[in-house]
Order: C-alpha cells, then structure tokens, then sequence
C-alpha cells in the first residue's frame, strides 16, 4: 500500500478510524502497508489534521494501528515526513496565516522564485537529525516493522537533493555528494538509533510537487552518485516515486527509474505510479478519478519476471478496491471501481 495522505487525525491523534482504514487493505491481502506521512517533530508539520510521530498521545494511537494490522497478517511501516519549506494545502505559496518562520529549507525556498520560510543553520540541521531518529526509534518501539523515509516530491530531504532549492555553499550545497549528505546523515542516525536490523525504505522522486519536469539527476551516473551515499549510510530498500512506473527514466534506454535504482544499488526496490490505472495521479482528471485499466497487468508482469523491481505499490486504485489484491490474484478484474474524488470522505 503505497503512502497517502488523508488528514483524518485528531489533534495529530491517529484514530480507531484510521486502523480501519489500513486494516481493510491489510485483510485484503496487502503484504506491506507503507504509513501516510507522519512528521517527526513539530516544524515537520504542516497541518494538525495530519498523524504526528511525537507525543505519547500519538504514539499510543500508532501502537493499536499496528497491532490491528499485525493481526491481519500485513507488515507495516511508519513514514517519516517532513515537509520542510513546502505547505502541500497551499501548493508552495506562503500565506500570512501560515507559521512560516517554522519552515525549514536549505535555502529558505520552496521553488525558484517561491520564497517560503528560512534557511537551515547548523543547529536547524541537528535538531532535525536528531527528530528523524528519535522517530525512527520510537517506531520500533511501537511495533512498526520498518521505516520509510520520504525524501521525494519536495519535500525537505528533497530540497537538498535539487539544485534549484539547494542553494547552500557549505558541506550541505554544491555537488550531488553534498547535496545527498542531509538525507545520508539522517539514515546514519536513523541506524545508530534501531540497530542493523530494523529495515530503512528511502522514497526519492525526479518530480516535484511544484515542477513536474525538474531533475535530481540527469544521467545514470549522477543518479548513482546520489544514490550511494544513502546506501553506504544503511539504507535497506529503495522506493522509487513516478507518475507511470513503467516510463524510462533517461534517453537512450528503457529502463525505469526503479529498474536503473535496483541496476545501481543492489538494494531492493518499490516501483509505484498509476498501477492498473488508465490516467496518472497528477494529472487534472486523475485527482478526481481514474478509470481502471486491467490491460496494464502484463506489463507489470513483464517488469516483475525481468527483474526491473522487486514490489509495487499500490495507492487510488487500493483507495478504490481495498480487495485489489484478492481481485487480481483471483482474476475478477471486471469488479474493480474506479476510483474517484467523491469517495475519498467515505473511506474507512
């Protein structure tokens, strides 16, 4: 189950609703559920409707989700999400009701041309650390089977990924090795803080939320050189975020972003992106609904038996078909429903 963001908490509580919610998907066969985003300390946050991973009160609530869904026989992992310079709610623009000083960036900058927030100092940078891996830890000891930490869409380690957000000219900026040196240390804590054992899922985009077209990395090497530093930091698997899963990544070869990661890594991968679906999630007609595309499931079929991924995610058509799993294993792809926008306030 791919990570979605629904702010249905209260006061940052996860609720007896929210297990429901995961715990349909999980009695429907999903073997792993990947968490909505959960911020690690109060400037990771951009709105007290979404599920907090700090606070006793929070905690509690994320221990009984994943209890639920342990005993429906799924894994589940806790995202850790912060947003850094960015209000997903605004699409990136500053607004006066907005706390902006809380907004951390490298570069005080949530686009080019998009002022929001200020820039990171060395003690922002620590604290932050530190939050992640008192998160990370603070998971384990809920019961969460593994972490992933979101560093795709714009988001703050995401930031310092681009060069367009990063506009530092300390060990942060610069090259990709600095560039990618934030989200390494953060897997480094992470690890010292949980051990060798507790698996660690990195999610990375090329696409951002406020530039579909912009670029970590342009050609393999680059993108293995951003890669690297993550692995030698301890990260477990790789999730690979894109609009279609199946879209070359570069010219010049057909491998997708998830295919190039697994080539480059050696770690295992999550491809994600329109599964079984006919239009893509950000396009205008895909966030109010998607029409199903069975036809789809040989291509996934081909990418599983050539190796280009290792799992898939799955998030609107899961929205739509809690059951998506049993419904392909069982070849009753006619019974799937779309998905669409109108159903999102009747989800449990």
């Amino acid at each position: 189950m791919a990570p979605m963001t629904r702010e249905r908490a209260a006061a940052g509580v996860p609720t007896p609703d929210m297990a429901s919610y995961y715990c349909r998907r999980a009695a429907g066969g999903v073997g792993l559920i990947l968490t909505e985003g959960s911020p690690p300390d109060p400037a990771g946050s951009f709105n007290s409707a979404v599920p907090r991973f700090y606070g006793d009160d929070a905690l509690a609530g994320w221990s009984a989700i994943v209890d639920q869904v342990h005993a429906h026989g799924a894994a589940i992992f806790a995202q850790l999400w912060h947003v850094g310079a960015f209000n997903p709610s605004l699409i990136g623009m500053a607004d006066p009701s907005d706390e902006t000083p809380l907004r951390l960036s490298p570069s005080g900058i949530a686009a080019p041309g998009r002022p929001l927030g200020r820039e990171m100092s060395d003690t922002d940078i620590e604290a932050t650390i530190h939050a992640y891996a008192t998160a990370a830890r603070n998971a384990q000891r809920c019961g969460f089977d593994g972490i992933e930490i979101h560093g795709a869409h714009g988001y703050l380690p995401d930031q310092f990924f681009w060069k367009s957000t990063n506009l530092r000219a300390d060990r942060y900026g610069g090259s990709i090795a600095n560039r990618a040196r934030f989200a390494a240390e953060i897997v480094q804590a992470c690890r010292r803080h949980c051990g060798p054992e507790l698996p660690i899922s990195f999610r990375f985009s090329q696409w951002k939320q406020l530039d579909y077209r912009a670029r970590i990395a342009d050609t393999p090497d680059e993108l293995a050189a951003l890669l690297t530093p993550l692995v030698d930091a301890g990260v477990t698997l790789f999730h690979a975020s894109t609009r279609r899963y199946w879209e070359p990544a570069f010219p010049g070869s057909e491998r997708s972003l998830a295919a190039w990661t697994k080539k480059l890594t050696g770690k295992p991968v999550i491809a994600v992106g329109s599964v079984t679906l006919g239009n893509d999630f950000k396009s205008r007609e895909g966030k109010i609904r998607a029409l199903t595309d069975a036809a789809q499931l040989s291509r996934l079929e081909r990418c599983l038996e050539r190796g280009d991924f290792d799992l898939i995610a799955i998030g609107r058509a899961l929205l739509a078909n809690p059951d998506w799993v049993q419904l392909v294993g069982e070849d009753r792809l006619a019974e799937m429903v779309p998905f669409s926008r109108e159903m999102l306030d009747e989800l449990a």
